[in-house]
């Protein structure tokens, strides 16, 4: 099994009452995985290389305010939050650092540059690969974003960076509505599926498309935008996948490139998660 990236704090920190992505989705993962390297926050100089600094500096205040502030639609900014967003940043570099799997929250792939979107404060893949080039080197970077949801943070911050490819495999027509048929460009790659696809469409996508497309990037390090709300038993998703098909994305994944790392985005159903998150452990 891969080494996991953590932090106790996750559990506790950002309450965000009875919402989608609250706390108890980090406490379901640590009770099934108590032994993970414990993360360090991201420092706002590493956080900046993606978002505008005024937006950081939003967060940081509103979070300050110790007054729970709706700052998207569905996302919650409270007194914890900007503690929470720095850390779940540093789980995503310290999951490229050790080539593991990070089990953080709030999770990233819908932030833009200067706004929260979709549950997602900062854009932790998108941070861990400019730490990736900077600091270890790794100047190609492929992300693979396997969430129900399509990445448009992540999209958008890549989209004229030849050093970086984005492939997406999601649900569409859906939330947020972009990565429909024909957005895409030399290195972005998206792969819109119905609902219901199931395993077996996810899967002959992934190997008929993505990974031959992937491979042929070469990149130093691939990053895994890991959701899980494509599950069958998911509430939010529609895309009906099992752990089995899980298993075999990160099981493909893992062999596209010598460096692989994981970071946890989306999947809802805490009952279930654990079983979800284990099947791509034990698979890769």
């Amino acid at each position: 099994m891969i080494e996991l990236v953590s932090h106790a704090a996750f559990a506790e920190l950002h309450p965000t009452g009875g919402h989608p992505e609250g706390q108890e989705r980090i406490r379901v993962l640590h009770e099934a995985f108590p032994s993970f390297v414990e993360a360090r926050p991201a420092t706002v100089d590493e956080v900046v290389s993606v978002h505008d600094r005024d937006y950081v500096e939003t967060v940081r205040d509103v979070s300050a305010s110790g007054h729970p502030t709706l700052i998207d639609v569905d996302t919650l900014c409270t007194e914890t939050t900007f503690e929470a967003a720095l850390l779940a940043a540093g789980a995503a570099i310290g999951a490229v650092e050790r080539g593991g799997f990070a089990l953080a929250r709030p999770p990233g792939h819908h932030a833009l540059r200067g706004r929260a979107m979709g549950f997602c404060l900062f854009n932790n893949v998108a941070i861990a690969t400019r730490f990736a080039q900077r600091e270890l080197g790794l100047a190609r970077v492929a992300i693979l974003d396997w969430d129900v949801h399509h990445g448009n943070g992540t999209q958008d911050t890549f989209w004229d960076d030849s050093s970086v490819f984005f492939a997406s495999l999601h649900q569409w027509p859906f939330y947020p509505g972009t990565g429909g048929p024909g957005d895409g460009n030399a290195t972005t790659l998206n792969v819109p599926l119905p609902a219901g696809s199931g395993d077996a469409r996810v899967l002959e996508a992934m190997e008929r498309v993505v990974a031959p497309a992937l491979e042929a990037f070469a990149p130093d390090l691939l990053l895994v935008s890991a959701g899980f709300d494509a599950a069958a038993v998911d509430p939010i998703g529609g895309l009906e996948m099992t752990e089995e098909g899980f298993a075999a994305l990160g099981s493909r994944a893992a062999a596209i490139s010598e460096r692989v790392a994981f970071v946890l985005e989306g999947g809802y159903n805490p009952q279930a998660l654990p079983g979800l998150v284990g099947a791509v452990l034990a698979a890769v």
